[in-house]
């Protein structure tokens, strides 16, 4: 009797244990279906061999290969240089200087008379102008930091608009004489001045291209003002431009192709560019009244003068026309830009 109930218990007790067994086998079986088909299992927790190589490569430490540097475009370019422009002091105009960033800003000239239409040197080190300092117009030079004043010439008419040749030996400028405007030359010390056209209509504003080959100038030789180019003695002039409402000042960019010049009505002038061979016009500006374009010494910027806040201030922009930017914010008159090296 009692054998055969100890016989009955054991059996439940293996049932008892099976059925244990089999429950925590379903259990297991149900955490590791849930694993298996969980997207969050999926989506960030299986790591793949590349993956795997991947890290243990990043784990050694390796030199890293050098990342190929950019090549340059005008609107990557980097400001340099300085900018010397004609600014309003006291009831006279005077030479003043900025750096390309609008940084450092600084008065060269301190006159009782007109000193304006300044331009820099090839090498920075040299600046030189118009004054009125005499009474009569008359060229002056200083150097980069405003010393050493000295006056290159003295009676042959009123001299306007000079600028030192890319080989430092010569200056062109216009001439007035008997009420008309020519380009003139001369040697850098002012002796040997000379004229390189005659004077028919006006023809002013001489500009050198960077090569030193070629005197780009604004001329109403035609009957209306334009731009013209020739060689360095007066010969070969070939017109540029066929547009209304020319302006005067230009300057060619530093690889000698185009050049850059305002034009418009009074009140409503813009910049452009144009290719030396007369093609390619492009508009750089819309609005704002925009004088006396100059390019930097790099190529990617252009410097010029606006009235666009209600009073002249001296602007930069990329040479394609963007990030038009004000450098100077006075209550006074700021002109007459030109773009040069810092020596």
């Amino acid at each position: 009797m009692n054998s055969t109930r100890n016989q009955i218990i054991s059996r439940f007790i293996a049932l008892g244990i099976g059925c244990g067994l089999l429950g925590l086998c379903l259990i297991v079986l149900g955490f590791w279906l849930t694993w298996k088909t969980s997207p969050l299992r999926n989506s960030h927790l299986q790591v793949s061999p590349t993956a795997i190589l991947s890290t243990q490569a990043t784990s050694t430490p390796t030199k890293p290969s050098p990342t190929p540097t950019p090549k340059s475009t005008p609107t990557q370019s980097i400001l340099n240089g300085q900018i010397v422009f004609t600014c309003f002091i006291e009831g006279f105009d005077q030479v003043c200087k900025i750096s390309s960033d609008g940084v450092q800003h600084q008065q060269l000239t301190y006159a009782q008379g007109t000193d304006f239409y300044a331009s820099i040197s090839p090498d920075g080190k040299t600046i030189v102008f118009s004054s009125r300092r005499t009474g009569n117009f008359e060229i002056y030079a200083i150097d980069s930091d405003g010393n050493n004043l000295r006056q290159l010439t003295k009676g042959i008419g009123s001299l306007f608009a000079p600028e030192i040749s890319p080989d430092r030996q010569s200056i062109i400028f216009a001439n007035n004489t008997n009420g008309h405007q020519a380009i003139w030359i001369m040697d850098i010390d002012g002796s040997h001045p000379r004229p390189l056209t005659s004077p028919i209509g006006d023809d002013i504003d001489p500009t050198w291209s960077p090569d030193g080959t070629k005197i780009a100038f604004a001329s109403s030789r035609v009957g209306t003002r334009q731009l013209f180019i020739m060689d360095t003695d007066g010969r070969d002039i070939d017109q540029v431009t066929d547009l209304p409402n020319m302006g005067g000042r230009s300057s060619f960019s530093p690889d000698g192709k185009q050049l850059c010049f305002y034009a418009g009505p009074r009140g409503d002038h813009n910049i452009f560019v144009i290719n030396t061979d007369g093609t390619g016009l492009i508009q750089l500006t819309h609005g704002g009244d925009n004088l006396g374009p100059s390019w930097s010494p790099n190529g990617g910027w252009i410097t010029f003068t606006s009235y666009r806040d209600g009073n002249n201030e001296i602007y930069i922009m990329h040479s394609d026309g963007s990030n038009q930017t004000r450098l100077t914010n006075n209550t006074i008159p700021d002109w007459q830009p030109r773009w040069g090296q810092i020596p």
